[in-house]
């Protein structure tokens, strides 16, 4: 047996996250090694990692010495990188992990995400085609979720009354979405937080003629400080 010298003082014992149904439900169901290590990783990894959907490649796994001789230990008479294999397949089966695979220019690739709200959302923004190529180190950007106009309107415009919401349905049916989206923008960046002016803009260019290069122009830079509450990502520009 190897023994461990203990936890040292320092930066090296910055704590990683872990929610508690990870002790209390998921913990007592997991009984194999492998599985265990593999889903202690990805908590650790995805804890290093940036951005809004935050997800491993196979390679991430690969490349960890640490992990490989790890999952050795726990089957010595097995491959290291078959072990992660069915370890990876185990975490899956059991719900713990999700994936997404992608065809990419330099080949096929496989991202995994922890099942949670998050992780869930960026697969079915995958699904739905919502990303783009990234770089080297991330080299899948996933788009951020598009909240549906109703939600965009409570949190940027006012209470959503059972008025409000025919009129958006309504708008729904003779508008595309991102036209709804960039009049809710204007809106809120001329400081008219009002279905009436929404409505304006929209008839406006129906009739006129849509110009992205017309919005924004027209909103000046002071525009910025109007937008505010859970999607103000998907009104400033």
């Amino acid at each position: 047996m190897q023994k461990f010298d203990g936890f040292p003082n320092g930066s090296k014992l910055s704590p990683t996250a872990f929610p508690a149904m990870f002790y209390s439900d998921l913990l007592p169901l997991i009984d194999d090694l492998a599985e265990l290590k593999v889903t202690l990783f990805c908590f650790w990894a995805l804890h290093q990692k940036e951005g809004r959907y935050r997800y491993l490649r196979h390679d991430d796994f690969c490349n960890d010495e640490a992990l490989l001789a790890g999952l050795q230990a726990a089957h010595p008479r097995t491959p290291a990188e078959k072990t992660l294999d069915e370890a990876l397949k185990r975490a899956m089966k059991r719900g713990t992990l999700i994936c997404s695979i992608l065809d990419l220019d330099n080949g096929q690739e496989t991202l995994y995400f922890v099942n949670t709200e998050k992780g869930r959302a960026a697969v079915k923004q995958i699904e739905a085609g919502a990303w783009q190529p990234g770089d080297d180190k991330n080299p899948v950007e996933i788009l951020p979720e598009r909240p549906n106009i109703y939600r965009l309107y409570e949190a940027n415009i006012g209470s959503l009354t059972p008025m409000i919401g025919d009129a958006l349905k309504d708008a729904e049916k003779d508008f595309p979405q991102d036209w709804i989206e960039e009049a809710i923008r204007e809106a809120v960046v001329r400081n008219k937080r009002n279905w009436r002016y929404i409505q304006a803009i929209l008839k406006r260019w129906e009739s006129e003629g849509k110009s992205r290069e017309r919005i924004g122009r027209s909103a000046g830079q002071n525009g910025q400080q109007y937008a505010a509450g859970e999607f103000a990502d998907f009104i400033e520009h």
